[in-house]
């Protein structure tokens, strides 16, 4: 058993190389091998958001407070708030973050497939923001 003490872990900023606006991530849990779990805590201040990606084994995120928005490429933009879980699969690729004047906390919990959780691609445009 192992406890990861509240504080123990420090946060970090998103990097603008894969986030637009100030993002902070907490991390949570990333398990030890031959487990393949990480997971954060991940705050979007309103406007901000992820790049477009995907991840090798899919994600799930747990919206905790605020209100977000989540779009799979071809999809419409989707209105996100606590309580509400998203699930994205395999290789689906999308992008997450708050909505234009509400910040959004979720919890990301996604697995490594061979080391990797997340593959990054380009940044979402305003006008794909807006949906």
């Amino acid at each position: 058993m192992e406890i990861k003490r509240n504080g123990s872990q420090p946060s970090s900023k998103g990097s603008a190389e894969y986030f637009t606006g100030a993002v902070r991530v907490d991390p949570l849990l990333q398990a030890p091998e031959p487990a393949r779990m990480r997971c954060a805590s991940v705050t979007f201040e309103p406007g901000a958001r992820t790049a477009w990606h995907t991840h090798p084994l899919g994600q799930t995120l747990i919206v905790t407070g605020g209100c977000g928005r989540v779009q799979h490429w071809g999809g419409p933009v989707e209105e996100i708030h606590p309580g509400d879980v998203v699930w994205f699969a395999p290789g689906e690729k999308h992008w997450h973050g708050a909505a234009p004047t509400t910040a959004m906390t979720h919890i990301a919990i996604q697995e490594a497939l061979d080391g990797k959780v997340v593959e990054w691609m380009e940044q979402v445009s305003d006008s794909e923001y807006a949906g």
